[in-house]
């Protein structure tokens, strides 16, 4: 059976699907966007910043899940534009210092509300 999870710490859907979803000991969250829950608005036109914003979503719903960030086990980043890989990698690494999961990061045309990165996540309960 499975759980879907919502919290206004990070962006409401803004479409037909769930923040997570919990089955068994796993949740998966849905792509973070870099939004301010309050605002719904981008944080910055900064990869930098709107990486850390996405990171800190996704946070934010694994928490209200009872999850934390080193139960991560994959993430996939998508990005507007590779050659920003390196900026979004420094911050991505501030938040994966000691734990780092399996990762994909592909460079996508275009993301939803033009963003420059979208970051989402499978966590795991042992």
């Amino acid at each position: 059976m499975s759980k879907m999870h919502a919290t206004k710490a990070a962006p409401a859907a803004i479409g037909p699907y769930s923040q997570a979803v919990e089955a068994g000991n796993m949740i998966f969250v849905s792509g973070q966007l870099p939004l301010d829950p309050e605002t719904m608005e981008f944080v910055s036109e900064d990869i930098q910043e709107q990486t850390r914003q996405s990171l800190i979503n996704l946070k934010a719903i694994l928490e209200s899940a009872g999850f934390g960030m080193d139960q991560i086990i994959k993430t996939t980043v998508f990005v507007k534009d590779m050659n920003e890989f390196g900026k979004m990698n420094e911050v991505y690494g501030e938040f994966f210092q000691d734990h780092k999961p399996a990762r994909a990061c592909v460079e996508v045309a275009r993301l939803p509300k033009d963003a420059k990165v979208e970051i989402e996540a499978i966590a795991i309960k042992e």
